[in-house]
Parts: structure tokens; sequence; C-alpha cells
């Protein structure tokens, strides 16, 4: 069993793609997250496109029982991480198999790293013992959100993060100037950190420092493990909130949205994959970026959908030279072609390509200006050189989402009004559902609101809701019934 974390309003498409692609089961979505079980190894599930981060899901359960007593609820989520030694013996050693690792089952003490000693009920007390002589770093920092999912943290923002256990806090353990210092060959091999987040009724009882110290407590007094935060051998995740009570350990160390292929970052690529995977580019299509910026969705296209062929402009120099750097850097030479030129003039054949996705710039360093003209004379000019049949996928901001509302509303048609989360209140559409098959729920537009709107030959085939961090967004895909003067 797994889990990966997801960008708000990317659980759709992490849940479709892990289908597709892992032939995964017991798919289950919530906010920010899509549960799953798939018989893959590392190779195939680093391969998402959609998700955050990758874990391998250790615990599933609903959402602890709140009450006003820290101490018993400090119990209730230790007893929820906390198992016996042969527990995580049998953890590890599932994920050293993930990793490629070779079992050694004979010596699990010494020669093997990553396994558990098994103690005998005096070396047991012994550890106890050498465990109260020394300093104990509880690993608890509060990993910081993406979207609505998590990435890793680099050490530098980590570390005024650390907590220090001493003797004024816990008795268990004496002050640094006790005397009692263990020797050298009495340190664990093993380390370990714990990356904890909580939210709803259990944040406004504990913090994720005070429930990662006593997790981390709780796992070097029971086997024996070293609290490391820069580089341990494996990380603990918990994520507790009103909703469920979640622990993993991460697959990799990097987070799935970070992408080798791409030296410049510009668009989040998790979002950039998503709309690629909308414009149903198929083998020797034609695609086009007309407002390309960093190349971001070509490059994220070009690495999925390889045998299609992809046009990058934009009318900046210093864009296209990142671009171009881009490309370079993931050996798409090529795959993907860039031009100069301005988005409302570009000089390209009429009904040349079959799918147009583009990022209309909306951010604080490069956006669209205030001439109300400008969004028609774009969509005007994508429409000419989309053929017929095509389709054309934009990101969109609040402000452009109502201008693009505005442009497409037909005369005695009113545009449903959206919820707080990117829902379209009218009669059902073709879209993804929280669970990533075609559904009358979640993100997607009404169809009498698909049928009755247009800007040209451009019929609306889906909406679709995402968060950008601190921006929300909404991917906007069109396809093309006719071609430009006959509707």
């Amino acid at each position: 069993r797994f889990f990966c974390t997801a960008g708000r309003g990317l659980e759709p498409f992490l849940a479709r793609e892990v289908r597709a692609r892992l032939g995964a089961t017991e798919v289950d979505c919530v906010s920010g997250k899509v549960f799953f079980r798939a018989a893959a190894g590392p190779g195939e599930l680093r391969k998402l496109r959609s998700g955050e981060r990758l874990f391998l899901l250790l615990k599933k359960h609903s959402p602890l029982p709140v009450s006003g007593n820290k101490g018993k609820m400090l119990h209730e989520i230790k007893s929820l991480v906390i198992e016996e030694p042969k527990y995580w013996l049998d953890i590890i050693s599932v994920w050293r198999k993930l990793h490629g690792h070779k079992e050694k089952t004979d010596d699990v003490s010494q020669e093997n790293p990553w396994a558990l000693k098994r103690k005998s009920e005096e070396e047991t007390n012994t550890a106890s013992k050498r465990q109260k002589t020394e300093q104990v770093r509880a690993v608890v920092y509060e990993e910081c959100q993406v979207e609505a999912g998590e990435r890793c943290v680099a050490p530098e923002r980590m570390s005024g993060q650390e907590c220090w256990i001493e003797s004024k806090t816990s008795s268990e353990f004496p002050s640094k100037g006790s005397g009692e210092n263990p020797t050298a060959n009495e340190k664990p091999s093993f380390s370990f950190r714990v990356s904890c987040r909580c939210s709803g009724a259990v944040a406004k009882i504990l913090t994720s420092q005070e429930i990662g110290r006593a997790i981390g407590i709780a796992l070097v007094k029971l086997c024996g493990w070293r609290a490391d935060l820069r580089d341990p051998d494996i990380e603990i995740f918990v994520h507790l909130n009103d909703i469920h009570s979640v622990v993993g350990i991460p697959l990799f160390r990097l987070p799935l949205a970070n992408r080798e292929y791409i030296k410049t970052a510009g668009l989040r690529s998790t979002v950039a994959w998503a709309m690629a995977s909308l414009a149903e580019i198929n083998a020797g299509a034609l695609v086009l970026d007309p407002m390309c910026g960093l190349g971001t969705i070509l490059l994220e296209a070009a690495k999925e959908w390889p045998e299609a062929c992809y046009w990058g402009a934009d009318i900046s120099d210093s864009q296209l030279e990142g671009a171009d750097g881009n490309i370079r850097t993931a050996g798409l030479m090529d795959k993907i072609e860039l031009l100069k030129a301005s988005v409302k003039a570009l000089p390209l054949p009429s009904e040349s390509f079959d799918s147009v996705i583009s990022d209309i710039p909306f951010g604080k360093k490069f956006k669209i200006t205030n001439d109300a003209q400008l969004l028609p004379d774009i969509l005007q000019e994508m429409e000419r050189v989309l053929r017929v049949g095509g389709t054309i996928v934009l990101l969109l901001s609040q402000d452009l989402r109502k201008r693009m509302d505005g442009l497409t509303k037909c005369a005695g048609s009113d545009s449903p009004e959206a919820t707080a989360d990117g829902d379209i209140k009218a009669a059902p559409a073709k879209a993804l559902s929280v669970d990533g098959n075609s559904s009358s729920l979640a993100h997607g537009v009404g169809e009498s609101f698909l049928s009755s709107r247009r800007f040209g030959s451009l019929v609306p085939d889906g909406v679709y809701a995402v968060s950008l961090g601190k921006t929300d967004a909404f991917i906007y895909k069109y396809r093309k019934v006719c071609a430009a003067g006959n509707w």
C-alpha cells in the first residue's frame, strides 16, 4: 500500500494516473492525498508525474479522539505509531526491498545497518540505561507544505526547528553536563527523523513539535535508534487531521515533483503535466504553446508523449533563452522548436496544430495587460491555428476566468456560480471526479453550460480548479468543433 500527496485539485489527475500507469487498485482520494495498492518497483513509482511525495503506507486510521488532556492524547498518538521492534524490522525489510537492497537475515545487528537489533531482556535493560546517559535529539520539524502536498525541507531550513531534550524537560534524560557520556561504539548505527503535520481539532490541543518529540523519544527508547535531522537513514511521516491519521515512510528523498531535467523552474511541473494530459496528445501530433515562457508545459508533454512534435513561442528574449536552456538540459532539442513571436500574431499556418496548451501569464513578474481586448485576440489566434477536432488547454487566474466566462457567454445564458473549491453548480458534465474517473462530480462544468457556451468554433470541455500555492487557478479545456467562421 502506498499514498502520494498532491496539490489541491490534482488528486483526480493523480488517481487516474496511478490506475493507468501502475494498474493500481483500492484507489482512495482525500484532500491532498491519493491512497492505492500497486505491485510496482521504485522505477515505475518514480515515473508518477502528477504527485508530490510518495510514501509507503504503514497505517491509516480514523481521526484520533480529541480531549483536553494532552498526556492522554500523546499516549493515543504514540500507540498509533509505536509497535514492537519486530514490526519495524519487517517494515524496514519491505522498505529495503523496494530500494533493491539485498536482505541479510543471519546478521541483522552489525553487518546490516538497516536492521534492528534483537535484544534479550538483559540487553534491553542495558540499552535503556545507556540511553539515559545520552542527550537525545527528537526530530520534530514541521515539514513545509507546497500547494496541498508536501516536499522535502533543505537542512539549513530545518536546523532552526531542532528540539533538544534535556533533564529540565524530561527527567529520563540527564543534562549535557552530567558526566555520563557514552563511548563511541555505543552510538546506535540506525538513524531516523520524524516529520509531523497536524491540523484540525488535534492541532488545537497539540503542536507538531510536541507530537514529534513524543514519537521520537519513544522510538529511541524502544528500538535504540539515533535521531538525525539532516541525513537520517529513514524518515517517519505522521499526518493527523479531522479526516484520518496516517503514518508512512517516504520512498524517495526528493519529491516526485522535482524534475531533474528542468534547469530553471517555471510553472509547477505537476500542473503542467496535468494540463498536457488533458490535451489528448497522440503520436505524430503537432502541439503548440504560444506563450511558452520557460517551456515547462512543453517539457512535461515531450517527456510523457515523445512521439509528438512541439513548438513554443514567446515575445520575451529572456524567457526564450531560459526555455532553450531547459530544453538542452532535458535533451529534447530534436522534439521542441522555439520561435520569437507575439501570441496575437503567430507566424504559423491556420489549422496546423492538433493541440494548443498555454499558461496565460498572471503572476507578479509576467502578466497580461489590463487591456480587455487582449484575451479575445489571444483566443482568436489560438482558434485560428488549431485544427478541427483539436483541443485548447489554458491555465487562467480567477480574474481571467471571469473574463473568459464573459467572452464565451451566449445571449440568454447565465454563467453558473463556482463554489469555493471550483465546483460548478449545474447539470452533470464530463470531468474528472475525486477518484479520477469520468464523473458528474467535482471539477467539471454543467452539460447545458458546455453545450450552450462557445467562443467561435470552440466548445468548452471542462473546467478544473487547481492550487498554485497561495494562488488559485483554473484549467480550461476547449474543443474545436468546426472551421472558424462556420459556427
